[in-house]
């Protein structure tokens, strides 16, 4: 840490906050949430998560569904059972997607833990996941109708899971937190993260003060196959600070930073909006996105160490004096949204640019990743790293203007320009129903695997 707040002042708690804390005084223990008692703790209310948000009764919780809502439920009776302060109602933010010439509602779950320190508690470090997932899906067996169930244990109730257990851990140690921290359950995550994008940008009024966004997605799963893994755009002279910090609490895993393809998640309106993310997966799987996902196949000690982990982690940037310099310029300072050569960022769209009807994660899987070629000089010399690429979609979908706006070397920044210049045309963000000319910036992932 780097002079952090650690102690903090016994008089700024208002009477809200104290009732609350009275409510749980009977069941709140101070305590290092790693002891045999509290890992078995963690164990069993991880399993029983998962359990529930995967069984049968929410049908797959598909964005718009009953059973994507009632996930949603589960989650603010959870949050609020563990001390959190609710900032939205059991409904949660209400938001509408229109498909087509359909509508769809789903929502986000919001809560805060306040920080103790009366002058960090204004700045907010968010801790997300996504609630949803693809329903069911019917088909004909020696002519009968079978409903298969895409449980999604993995994808995403693990991260959800996890979501819950941070509240419970952060609220038993709220003294220790300086800044607040926002649980957030985001819907709709299917639907081109239409939740996290309604969240940052028109429902969260103070998105400005969020330091940092911890995105937890697909957790349960992580082995030598699928490692427990973060990514992040912050520079490594900052971040390396914050692991080795957590390295010296009681922690028995560390990630590995980038080492495989990292599929864009709720984190993404985060990026464009240019506030830190850090994101935390074990990755995809064979049964990713298949009625397979269920319960019995997560693996709940290394969700348990995950999680703990992620606790220490966040810990440690919420007593950080400074979050973050390179991301800390104020506002008369950055880049304004609306340039002067009309060119909007692909956040402000109120309909983002498609790539053939889909997201930037279609983008970089069906088409960056397809045809994108490892430099031979690259792998011979051992170069890998995430180039970070700005290109802006015109009026008629055309990809321009493609350039490297952090890269790693010429061999890879070279590559990945040349691969989304020759993208196909994309259909363009609109605002208002008109179309714009956007921005979007992207990770190219180049990583060697051994053998």
């Amino acid at each position: 840490m780097s002079g952090g707040h650690n102690i903090c002042e016994s008089g700024f708690v208002n009477r809200s906050i104290m009732r609350r804390l009275l409510t749980f005084a009977f069941f709140i223990v101070i305590a290092v949430p790693v002891s045999g008692e509290s890992y078995d703790l963690l164990r069993r209310n991880l399993r029983s998560h998962i359990q529930y948000l995967s069984s049968d009764a929410l049908q797959g919780r598909k964005t718009g569904t009953k059973g994507e809502q009632m996930a949603a439920e589960y989650l603010y009776d959870a949050l609020e059972a563990n001390g959190v302060i609710m900032l939205t109602d059991r409904n949660g933010q209400d938001f509408t997607i229109m498909s087509g010439i359909d509508s769809i509602h789903s929502r986000n779950i919001v809560g805060i833990i306040e920080g103790c320190d009366s002058l960090l508690r204004d700045e907010y470090i968010v801790v997300g996941a996504h609630f949803d997932h693809l329903g069911t899906h019917t088909l004909m067996v020696d002519g009968t109708p079978v409903t298969q169930i895409f449980a999604g244990a993995d994808d995403n109730a693990s991260g959800v899971a996890m979501l819950i257990e941070l509240s419970r851990m952060v609220s038993q140690n709220r003294f220790d937190f300086p800044r607040s921290i926002i649980f957030v359950g985001f819907g709709a995550k299917e639907h081109a993260m239409a939740g996290s994008w309604y969240f940052v940008n028109r429902a969260f009024r103070g998105i400005a003060n969020v330091k940092a966004m911890i995105n937890l997605d697909m957790l349960g799963r992580g082995n030598a196959a699928n490692p427990f893994k973060l990514f992040s755009q912050v520079s490594m002279a900052e971040l390396n600070p914050i692991k080795e910090e957590t390295g010296k609490r009681p922690v028995s895993i560390s990630p590995a930073v980038a080492d495989a393809t990292i599929s864009p998640s709720d984190f993404l309106p985060f990026y464009e909006a240019k506030i830190p993310v850090f994101f935390f997966t074990t990755g995809t799987h064979r049964e990713y996105h298949t009625v397979r996902d269920t319960p019995n196949l997560i693996l709940y000690n290394n969700l348990v160490e995950e999680s703990i982990y992620i606790f220490h982690f966040l810990e440690v940037m919420a007593n950080r004096d400074v979050l973050f310099k390179a991301f800390n310029a104020s506002s008369k300072d950055r880049e304004p949204t609306v340039r002067e050569d009309g060119v909007f960022s692909a956040s402000e769209c109120d309909k983002r640019p498609q790539f053939f009807h889909s997201d930037e994660k279609h983008f970089l899987d069906f088409w960056v990743y397809k045809y994108l070629k490892y430099p031979k000089a690259a792998i011979s010399k051992g170069i890998q790293g995430v180039v970070e690429v700005e290109f802006i979609i015109e009026k008629d979908g055309s990809v321009t203007n493609v350039r490297v706006v952090r890269g790693v070397d010429d061999l890879l920044d070279d590559e990945a320009v040349r691969v989304i210049s020759v993208s196909p045309k994309w259909i363009p963000g609109r605002i208002g129903g008109n179309k714009v000319r956007t921005k979007i910036t992207l990770p190219v992932l180049f990583i060697l695997r051994k053998g």
